[in-house]
């Protein structure tokens, strides 16, 4: 019988086999989502045995996601009770928030100085897009958007620290920011029209301004919004998330 010969990644005919993604893994990153975007309510009890079903999975795998999402302060684990929401503190988000500036407006600052007519022309376009989202009251799509513009001017930054230390915090910004798009949104987007404008003059100063002055409207529009929204969280049972298969 004849030995198969072994051979390097980079000869010809070898195929890599895409490994299918963990359970926990799958289970994790819906979960997440769904905390972000308001299907799980900050507050919110989490029952293992509905949230499998709402996944269609057993519980094992939601155990050890609600154990991940603990690590990372997406849930609070509280002994003989289980799982709840996080409830962000009004400094957590601030120092967030903080970081975030310092890391997005030397981003802007960068980003004046190396954007291309290619890159400036994809940055316009993102805030066409994210307006219009906005105007038709499409909250996600203007979340979405916002996201990929902000993530886009860290990349044209050049600076790949800057890139992984902002992708750290990306999810959390998008869970505290999309509370607020509906009443933040045009102004947010006259202040991205604003910004782009500053990265295409190549006004390194100016965008780094721009850029601060922007996260500092968001933390200030969070606060408001948490003060005029300051009631008690609604019981698990008054709202049901929409059920998904995994």
């Amino acid at each position: 019988m004849t030995a198969l010969s072994t051979e390097s990644a980079d000869s010809p005919g070898v195929r890599h086999v895409k490994r299918p993604t963990p359970l926990r893994e799958s289970v994790y990153e819906a979960l997440t989502e769904m905390i972000i975007d308001g299907t799980l309510e900050r507050g919110r009890h989490l029952v293992e045995v509905e949230l499998a079903g709402i996944l269609g999975v057993s519980r094992q795998p939601v155990r050890e996601a609600l154990q991940r999402l603990n690590n990372e302060g997406w849930v609070d684990l509280r002994p003989g009770f289980g799982a709840m929401v996080h409830v962000p503190a009004e400094d957590e988000v601030d120092q967030l928030l903080a970081a975030r500036a310092a890391l997005e407006s030397e981003s802007a600052r960068l980003a004046a100085r190396h954007a291309t007519k290619e890159n400036l022309a994809k940055l316009k376009d993102l805030c066409k897009v994210g307006a219009a989202f906005h105007e038709a009251g499409d909250t996600d799509g203007a979340v979405r958007t916002n996201g990929e513009l902000h993530s886009l001017i860290t990349q044209l930054s050049g600076n790949r620290f800057l890139v992984d230390f902002a992708g750290q915090v990306d999810r959390r910004v998008r869970w505290y920011y999309t509370p607020l798009a509906p009443v933040r949104g045009a102004a947010s987007w006259r202040e991205h029209t604003r910004l782009v404008k500053a990265i295409s003059d190549g006004d390194e100063d100016k965008a780094a301004q721009i850029m601060r002055e922007h996260t500092e409207h968001t933390r200030k529009a969070y606060h408001e919004y948490q003060a005029s929204n300051d009631a008690p969280a609604p019981a698990a049972t008054d709202k049901k998330p929409t059920t998904r298969r995994r």
